[in-house]
C-alpha cells in the first residue's frame, strides 16, 4: 500500500485506473476501503474511465494515530488532501467526499479553489453551515469500556462501526472533538467550481442538501432515496448521479 509523510504524518491511499483524477475523501471512522472500495465506487469510477485515489485520513485505516483533537481540525485535514494532491503531482482533481470527508472536502474547495476541479459533497447538507453534524456523544461512546456501556442509539452505531472497523478508538475521539467546525454562508458562497450534494432521504444527521446547495452558485442537489447515513454511502442512484455530475459537470 502507498503512502507519504505530510507534517509529521503518514498518510495511506489507493491508486488505480487511468484518466481523470478523483480523489476520495472518506468519512468519520471508516476508511479509505470500507467507504469507497467496498461499495464499489472505485471499480465504479474506474470502469467510467477515472483514476480513483482514496487517502486514509489521519486517525483512521493505516495512516498515522494521533490524540490531540487540535491536531485534527477541518482545515489541518483538508491540507493532507492537498498534501497527497501535490504528492502525486496533480495540477488539479475532482474531489469527492462523504461525511466528514464531505465537510475536509468544502475547507479544501476554499483554501485551494485552484486544485478543486469540482467537489461531491455526500451525506452533509446544511449541518456543513448550522450545527456540526455528528453529535459529541459519540466521542463519549467511543469512550466507554464497552459497546454494552453505550446507550445513545446514534452514538452506538457508530461505536459498532468504530469496532467493527478495529479502529484506534482514542484516536477517533480526538478525531471526533477536534474535527466539528462549521462554514459560514458567506464562506460557503465563495465556493465557485461545480458541486454536487448528496444526502440519503432518511438521514438525521446531515441536514438538507438543498438548504446547502442553495448557499453555493450552481450547485445541484440530490436527495438518495430511503437511505439513512450509512447505506445512502453505496447505493446506486448516488452512483449513478455522482458520475453524470462527473461526466457533464460545466467547465469553470
Amino acid at each position: 500500500m502507498p503512502s507519504f509523510s505530510y507534517d509529521g504524518v503518514e498518510i495511506a491511499y489507493l491508486d488505480e485506473g487511468e484518466g481523470e483524477p478523483i480523489v476520495l475523501v472518506h468519512g468519520f471512522a471508516s476508511n479509505k476501503e470500507i467507504n469507497w472500495v467496498d461499495p464499489g465506487w472505485v471499480n465504479a469510477l474506474t470502469a467510467a474511465g477515472r483514476r480513483a485515489i482514496a487517502l486514509d485520513n489521519r486517525g483512521h485505516g493505516a495512516s498515522t494515530k494521533l490524540y490531540d483533537p487540535a491536531a485534527y481540525h477541518s482545515a489541518i485535514m483538508a491540507e493532507d488532501v492537498h498534501a497527497l494532491i501535490d504528492h502525486l503531482r496533480l495540477p488539479r482533481a475532482d474531489i469527492m467526499g462523504y461525511s466528514m470527508g464531505a465537510r475536509i472536502t468544502a475547507f479544501l474547495a476554499l483554501s485551494h479553489p485552484d486544485r478543486v476541479r469540482s467537489a461531491v459533497l455526500g451525506g452533509l447538507g446544511i449541518r456543513l453551515v448550522e450545527g456540526v453534524g455528528l453529535p459529541n456523544t459519540i466521542a463519549n461512546a467511543l469512550e466507554a469500556p464497552s459497546l454494552a456501556d453505550v446507550s445513545d442509539p446514534t452514538a452506538y452505531l457508530f461505536r459498532a462501526f468504530a469496532d467493527q472497523t478495529k479502529s484506534d478508538l482514542r484516536a477517533l475521539a480526538a478525531c471526533l472533538r477536534g474535527s466539528r467546525q462549521t462554514l459560514s454562508r458567506e464562506e460557503i458562497a465563495r465556493i465557485r467550481m461545480p458541486v454536487l450534494v448528496a444526502v440519503g432521504g432518511a438521514d438525521p444527521i446531515a441536514g438538507s442538501p438543498q438548504e446547502l446547495a442553495a448557499l453555493i452558485p450552481g450547485a445541484r442537489a440530490l436527495t438518495i432515496p430511503g437511505r439513512d447515513h450509512m447505506l445512502a454511502v453505496g447505493d446506486r442512484v448516488f452512483k449513478a448521479a455522482a458520475l453524470e455530475f462527473l461526466t457533464n459537470r460545466p467547465l469553470n
